[in-house]
């Protein structure tokens, strides 16, 4: 649980602290004052990064050099951490209770957070690498080693797509063995991934939309091969299994030509695809409007309960006008399958029934001009 944030600098937020200490914390405002801005300063906190912008200079105050922002977040009585973000002359700084971190990564599971934004219905009718996204967000909210397999991946990736551009040919074998190395554990943990978020997603979307049989879909680039063995009762078995480092190696020097040709690896983890399907057929296309956001949301709603079933962690839910353009009774449905959370962040416009939600500690703050005023119950 948050219990303060400290900003100095950080978007148009007054430099003060404000007080987080509730379970269910409602920011109101109208658009522009900064209700935003104080959900992105607590994923800032947790992830060192801003879910708005990759150029923190954007996340200055106008007419200022530099930003901070500090956080007191408690898991328990005994486990209390401290964290302090400064972004000057260029450089971020990361202290989590008074050490220095080198690594964004060593902020995971401090404080798992999980968003939900408006830019998520890309997930659903954006492009195949939105859907790579999140599938590796997903698992780089918990594992570690996910976060150094896949920087190794794109990092070879980099290199293979340099030396193709280079003509320099020779190299080719040397970075297909360290391709193939890398990129089968990143297919090997994204499968298992969509197979656990099926187990979750469908059976929300039936619940909220009444469509049966939406399903995720995990198509990789590289093909599992398919095998054969003949039963005891003289059936053939066929089975699927992932490739071997070797198989990856043989087929990429089958599609050498073509690469040589383009340029750019054109085949790996990177050209993955993740679908939404029904009966056999990709769903979005045919999906309305709401169909396509309701997508979005329970994707949220079934990575909040993944990392909760993968962890034994509660996250903190921020939720940015994101309840706005739903019906009433959809509104109903998403609110009493949000899972179980450490906290909640919610922002509101200030016509919208806010009310209906709270609970009797749930702290509101209505928000203008980047100030903030507690509002008593």
């Amino acid at each position: 649980m948050f219990l303060y944030q400290t900003f100095y600098n950080f978007r148009n937020l007054k430099n003060d602290t404000i007080d987080l200490s509730a379970r269910e914390v409602y920011f109101v405002g109208e658009n522009g004052q900064g209700k935003s801005n104080l959900l992105e300063s607590l994923y800032y906190s947790a992830y060192g990064t801003s879910f708005r912008t990759h150029n923190e200079s954007q996340i200055i105050k106008n007419g200022e050099k530099a930003f901070s922002v500090n956080s007191m977040f408690k898991r328990s009585e005994e486990d209390m951490q401290k964290l302090t973000l400064v972004f000057e002359n260029g450089k971020k700084r990361i202290d989590k209770n008074g050490k220095r971190i080198h690594d964004r990564k060593e902020l995971i599971n401090t404080v798992p957070c999980i968003l939900f934004c408006h830019d998520d219905m890309k997930f659903a009718t954006g492009e195949p690498e939105c859907r790579r996204f999140f599938i590796d967000q997903s698992l780089t909210l918990y594992d570690n080693l996910y976060i150094d397999d896949i920087r190794n991946y794109k990092k070879i990736l980099k290199s293979r797509n340099l030396i193709l551009k280079n003509h320099e040919y020779e190299l080719l074998d040397i970075y297909d063995a360290q391709l193939a190395a890398y990129g089968l554990v990143v297919q090997s943990k994204r499968k298992k991934a969509v197979f656990q978020f099926n187990e979750i997603f469908g059976k929300l979307y039936y619940e909220v939309t009444g469509i049966e049989g939406v399903k995720i879909v995990y198509e990789p680039s590289w093909k599992e091969i398919i095998t054969e063995k003949l039963t005891e009762d003289n059936k053939i078995h066929r089975e699927k299994i992932f490739p071997a480092s070797q198989d990856i190696i043989d087929l990429l020097k089958t599609r050498r030509d073509v690469d040589r040709n383009l340029e750019t690896t054109m085949s790996g983890p990177h050209r993955d695809r993740i679908n939404f399907v029904k009966d056999g057929v990709l769903f979005v296309p045919t999906a309305s409007t709401g169909q396509r956001r309701l997508l979005s949301l329970i994707l949220r709603i079934a990575q909040s309960i993944y990392y909760t079933r993968v962890t034994g962690l509660k996250p903190v839910l921020l939720m940015d006008d994101v309840l706005l353009e739903l019906d009433p009774d959809k509104r109903a449905k998403i609110t009493s399958l949000l899972p179980e959370y450490d906290q909640l962040f919610c922002t509101f416009l200030p016509g919208e029934p806010y009310e209906r939600y709270m609970k009797d500690t749930t702290k509101v703050y209505n928000i203008k001009g980047g100030e903030w005023f507690e509002r008593s119950n």
